[in-house]
């Protein structure tokens, strides 16, 4: 639980772009100004956003000695909501958070100073993701116009978009009368620099799909203008992010946490616990933890109506996200894991519910992992031998 036993005045920002609204209050309540404040002792700035448009504001609440907090939104939404009236005001919020901060301590998540490593983690993180979804959309649009024009080609190439050679094949070769034209060996040739393991059997998957479509859609000869324009867009967004991903582990090497959390699957999966997580002093238990991701699963029912497992909508989505990552990789690398996972589908549950029990006992690794200061080890799965 968050420490208040020494805040003197609770004062709750609601942060805004162009002006922020502060409410002060006491330990009993009592409104207090901001002329007066410092006679009461310890201030404790509480924010609903501590990124973006929060940092500079804890940044000058730091500087001047303050203690700074976070409160969720989510929270913060459902604590509103126990208040009197229906207005929505950015004053009305600033007393809110103030008043939750003063009453529900447990609420508040630390928002220690964060280092410079951290600080830059959390840009280039957002970044990656920013990326991310542009690559998912890019990705989308060339596999929709494969589809409606040659599904066949679709089916071999879509799938393999994330891979540098079948983005600079259709950056070259964008039709399948462009593919065509240009000759099995050709192609061969051509792509065989960036796969050389798998440039004859692409091409030859590729003149198969080919064949198998004798008609031409109207429309076809348009993909020899968009798919290439898409195709080399797509190849820019992956180079950015390999890029990117080496500045993300360089960045990790300098961290004291970077070996404990690198232990687990993926540059990237690591790089998002250390900006949402840090070193996990901000919460008592694996399950707060896991609620703060939005991890718990909750069953839903109504009398004699019962629905399965779900994943709570709430809760950091990053994390989430990095978790359920974590876990599909860890199915492969680690025995145990997909020991369990197999045990949780005999069990009937479904392929989504058996992942989301594996990210939530991975949040237990996690948090065993930080507070103890220990790496992260495959485990033997425990084989029970029948008598």
């Amino acid at each position: 639980m968050f420490d208040t036993t020494e805040v003197g005045v609770f004062l709750g920002l609601d942060v805004g772009k162009i002006a922020h609204h502060a409410q002060g209050l006491t330990p009993a309540g009592k409104k207090v100004f901001d002329k007066l404040a410092a006679k009461f002792g310890t201030v404790l700035v509480i924010v609903d956003q501590p990124a973006s448009i929060g940092a500079q504001p804890l940044a000058v609440a730091r500087d001047a000695g303050c203690r700074v907090a976070y409160l969720p939104g989510l929270a913060m939404r459902r604590i509103a909501d126990l208040y009197p009236g229906e207005a929505k005001t950015d004053a009305r919020d600033a007393a809110v958070i103030a008043d939750a901060a003063r009453t529900l301590p447990h609420t508040l998540r630390s928002l220690e100073l964060a280092d410079e490593i951290t600080a830059e983690l959390t840009v280039l993180t957002g970044f990656d993701q920013d990326l991310a979804a542009e690559a998912t959309r890019t990705s989308h649009q060339i596999r929709g116009l494969l589809t409606q024009f040659h599904p066949s080609l679709e089916r071999v190439l879509g799938p393999r978009l994330d891979h540098q050679a079948v983005t600079w094949l259709l950056e070259l070769h964008g039709s399948p009368a462009a593919l065509r034209k240009a000759g099995r060996r050709r192609l061969v040739e051509l792509i065989r620099p960036k796969a050389p393991r798998m440039a004859a059997r692409l091409i030859d998957d590729v003149f198969d799909a080919l064949d198998e479509q004798t008609v031409i859609v109207p429309g076809t000869g348009t993909l020899d203008i968009v798919v290439p324009s898409l195709a080399r867009s797509l190849g820019a967004v992956h180079e950015q992010r390999r890029a990117l991903e080496a500045q993300i582990s360089t960045l990790l090497e300098a961290h004291p946490l970077s070996q404990v959390l690198t232990s687990m699957p993926g540059v990237r999966t690591a790089a998002v616990l250390l900006t949402t997580v840090g070193d996990g002093t901000s919460f008592p238990t694996a399950a707060h933890l896991a609620s703060y991701a939005g991890l718990a699963p909750t069953t839903r029912q109504s009398g004699t109506s019962i629905h399965g497992e779900h994943a709570p909508r709430g809760g950091n989505r990053q994390l989430k996200r990095a978790m359920f990552l974590s876990a599909f990789a860890c199915m492969n690398a680690d025995p145990a894991s997909r020991t369990y996972y197999d045990k949780q589908r005999s069990r009937g549950k479904t392929h989504t519910q058996a992942l989301l029990r594996l990210a939530r006992q991975r949040i237990n690794v996690l948090f065993a992992m930080l507070r103890d200061g220990t790496f992260h080890e495959p485990r033997t799965p425990t084989v029970t031998l029948a008598a």
